[in-house]
């Protein structure tokens, strides 16, 4: 994408600088109270400031519809709006929201995007997938930015935020929702308080509809994030553009674990500095790593070994020497038994990939699979009766069933998708499970991909998230260990 430095009366059109028609507000065309406010909102620009100050009413931007003042225009393809952000006053709600927009249409319950700064300086991406659905939204880590981006790529939009004087970086966490051309891209101002009104002052406003250069190469970013069950909202925890896997989330739930590199980390749930574990001469771990269920032990997938090919060892949770388990290769850890005595694993023999187990002091594997095919994610269930793990035995990639023994096998999702990594939650209610397309083949990275939930007594699956992901966004166990959130990563190409 090529480089373009706008000033705050201009839009991009392609390569081109068109200045604002008569009769809108700036840049933008039009502005209106959007669903039912209390207060009249008002938009006014300031061209000598290059300053859009804003005032709008209304209860909320939140659930199935919403009461806003909006200023717009109408766009189509690609598109990002930039601005800086500062209220008027201190003493409005602090749920109060200044946004950057994307909205199918000017109905109170339209689908939407918007990069949100809220009025106790709490910054999220939120959105709503279909008319009249509920708002979800991704909790950015940094609070208070000076800065707001709104970016919306094909299907996919994310945000990005800077700190006061700093550049505008990506929060992490995208999300994938279809807008139909054309659709309304502008700022608003939410009161939060249908009684009031709030104003918002907007700057350095920058819409660009320039084309990504896709022919370019991308970097990668990768976000760890964690998702409530109950709401489906997310939160990050950090972003990096280092390729991270596979989160575990510690037995007293106050870190997680994931792979980068070859190298094991720990970072606090709450945000903080990544610490190193020391993993001996293992490094060179995979994505299929777990903590013990009494939280001393950590199993890890390492193929430091001259062939190259992945073994389980086990090492203390606090760092120290691994101890092999599996001595034949390749062999990737995915379960623990609750009493903590029996690892299940995915392992190649003579061209065929099973699912296995073997005692945590070592000793003989058993082979528990035997279907023509990969059997792999092996992951027990809490009260140790049932392995769950998935089998493309069928013809599609699905969630099956065995007990600890290897007998009843049986098959817990028929659908047209390719599900994978299935993990109980330690209550024993649900399970979680990544599903690729029916017509991806394996479990690759940078694909379009949902986390899904079900009852694991059977029932209706719903989705979670739909995201950018894949190999790495849920390898392994990843559940809080109250069972309301789950721990994972999403990714994200960016383009220069």
């Amino acid at each position: 994408m090529k480089k373009i430095i706008l000033t705050t009366c201009m839009v991009v059109i392609g390569t081109e600088l068109v200045l604002a028609g008569p009769g809108g507000v700036g840049i933008f065309s039009d502005h209106a109270d959007i669903g039912s406010v209390g207060k009249t909102g008002a938009a006014n620009f300031d061209p000598n400031k290059g300053e859009y100050a804003v005032t709008g009413g209304g209860a909320n931007m939140w659930f199935t519809n919403d009461a806003f003042h909006f200023v717009w225009e109408k766009a189509s393809g690609d598109a990002s709006l930039a601005a800086a952000i500062r209220w008027v006053g201190t003493q409005g709600n602090e749920h109060r929201k200044a946004c950057l927009i994307i909205r199918q249409s000017l109905d109170a319950d339209s689908a939407y995007a918007d990069a949100a700064l809220h009025g106790n300086g709490l910054a999220s991406l939120q959105y709503r997938e279909f008319a009249s659905g509920q708002t979800h939204e991704i909790i950015s880590s940094v609070n208070a930015p000076e800065k707001l981006r709104i970016e919306k790529r094909g299907d996919y939009v994310t945000m990005s935020v800077a700190a006061a004087g700093g550049e505008l970086q990506s929060a992490g966490g995208t999300f994938r929702i279809q807008f139909k051309e054309p659709f309304y891209i502008g700022i608003g101002v939410c009161a939060h308080d249908n009684a009031t009104s709030e104003q918002a002052v907007f700057s350095n406003v920058i819409v660009d509809k320039s084309r990504v250069d896709v022919t370019a190469k991308p970097v990668l970013e990768s976000t760890l994030e964690v998702i409530n069950i109950a709401s489906t909202d997310r939160r990050v925890i950090y972003h990096t553009r280092d390729h991270i896997e596979a989160p575990n989330w510690s037995r007293d739930g106050k870190y997680l674990l994931f792979n980068r590199a070859g190298r094991i980390y720990k970072l606090p749930v709450a945000g903080g500095e990544l610490e190193l574990l020391d993993t001996g001469d293992c490094v060179n771990c995979n994505n299929d790593h777990g903590i013990s269920p009494d939280g001393t032990q950590l199993a890890i997938s390492d193929q430091s070994e001259p062939d190259r090919k992945s073994r389980v060892h086990l090492l203390p949770i606090t760092s120290g020497t691994p101890r092999l388990i599996t001595t034949n290769g390749p062999s990737y850890w995915h379960g623990w038994s609750p009493d903590g005595k029996t690892l299940a694993y995915c392992a190649e023999r003579n061209g065929e990939f099973d699912i296995y187990t073997i005692p945590v002091g070592g000793g003989e594997e058993k082979r528990l699979t035997t279907a023509n095919g990969l059997d792999d994610g092996p992951d027990y269930s809490p009260d140790g009766k049932h392995i769950y793990f998935n089998s493309e035995r069928s013809g599609l990639m699905q969630i099956w069933r065995m007990k600890p023994d290897g007998s009843g096998q049986e098959p817990v999702t028929t659908d047209e998708h390719n599900n994978w990594f299935a993990h109980p939650s330690p209550d024993g209610r649900w399970l979680v499970m990544i599903t690729f397309p029916k017509e991806v083949s394996g479990h690759p990275a940078n694909k379009d991909v949902t986390l899904r939930l079900m009852p694991a007594g059977g029932g209706e699956i719903r989705e979670l998230a739909k995201l950018f992901g894949g190999q790495g966004t849920i390898n392994v166990p990843s559940w809080s260990p109250d069972s309301r959130q789950i721990a994972f990563v999403s990714y994200q190409l960016v383009y220069p």
